[in-house]
């Protein structure tokens, strides 16, 4: 695959809101399924994400909560309790319920790897943040879960990747609802990387 000067693909753009104030991952597979012809609804995505069993407490100063690669972190659905999100592996797994054997990990590539795939015509499922730019340490935390101590923000985003050119990548925000969105390349990469480089997209039918 070549990697274009410039790439726009279009994408359904879906809001997380009202109904899923912590749901922007599954509302970002959501349009990642859309967009492959699958009407996958952002609410049966919610119910049928794995889900998390730790629960929130402090104990000796010390944030015990679970860790978001092992399922959905908290309440989804309001802000009024705990909560964060959920991480690329279950999300991709969820996907892959719904595309088997189609769906591409490309957790852990290379940035230019991303932009190979978009210039395929096909959107990007990522994990960013709010800020879409490398965000300092004042805004992570240290959490206890199961699986060891994590750094957790509570900037924590997933958006689907639609473009890129020169300056900017795009995306379709599922915080605003805003279509092909843009944020400058070198921020959202060192976001995407600060984020651990996870993302997925599928593979051409």
């Amino acid at each position: 695959m070549t990697m274009k000067e410039e790439t726009l693909i279009d994408a359904p753009v879906i809001n997380q809101f009202p109904e899923l104030p912590r749901g922007c991952e599954v509302t970002s597979l959501s349009m990642l399924l859309q967009h492959a012809g699958i009407q996958a609804d952002k609410l049966t995505l919610a119910k049928e994400i794995k889900k998390n069993p730790e629960t929130y407490k402090i104990e000796n100063g010390k944030i015990h909560f679970g860790h978001p690669n092992d399922g959905f972190v908290g309440d989804m659905y309001s802000f009024d309790n705990p909560g964060l999100g959920v991480y690329h592996k279950p999300v991709k797994e969820l996907a892959e319920n719904y595309m088997p054997g189609s769906i591409l990990d490309l957790t852990g590539s290379d940035f230019k790897d991303i932009k190979t795939h978009l210039s395929d015509g096909r959107p990007i499922w990522v994990i960013t943040n709010t800020a879409y730019k490398k965000l300092s340490d004042e805004f992570f935390q240290t959490w206890h879960t199961p699986k060891g101590e994590i750094e957790i923000t509570y900037k924590e985003h997933s958006v689907l990747v639609t473009g890129y050119d020169q300056e900017f990548m795009y995306f379709n925000d599922p915080l605003t609802g805003e279509k092909n969105k843009a944020a400058s390349i070198q921020d959202f990469e060192e976001a995407w990387v600060q984020m651990e480089r996870q993302a997925f997209t599928y593979l051409p039918h």
